[in-house]
């Protein structure tokens, strides 16, 4: 009966552990994520004429990757996130580089995703 009770409490446990580590973005959270990545999509394709560093656009293509990758940890299908991410980039394509927004973008990102300065310059890294 002892090693009944002891396995309950293992499995119960570990349950309780991994729910509690496992992250979920609130919709609020997730809506922010998306018009993020529509503002760093935008960035990548600045029309001609537009300023910008060229590490701004590296940062924001990576950005896009690392909120993909984390909406799929969070339990968000790619099909699902890949269509809430289209009509995203529609909604900012063509649009001026905003700084501001940039800005407010990666931090929101930093704030959010665990490791997530480290992990977009992970991406970075990768990129060439």
């Amino acid at each position: 009966m002892k090693s009944i009770k002891k396995y309950i409490f293992i499995f119960f446990s570990f349950t309780v552990v991994n729910n509690t580590y496992a992250e979920v973005l609130s919709k609020k959270d997730t809506e922010k994520a998306l018009d993020c990545v529509g503002i760093y999509m935008a960035n990548y394709f600045l029309p001609s004429g537009e300023t910008f560093e060229y590490s701004m656009k590296e940062k924001s293509i990576s950005s896009v990757k690392v909120w993909k990758t984390y909406a799929m940890e969070t339990g968000i299908t790619e099909a699902d996130w890949d269509e809430r991410v289209n009509k995203a980039v529609d909604k900012h394509y063509g649009s001026k580089y905003s700084k501001e927004l940039t800005d407010d973008c990666h931090a929101f990102l930093e704030k959010t995703i665990p490791n997530g300065k480290e992990r977009v310059e992970k991406v970075v890294q990768t990129l060439y």
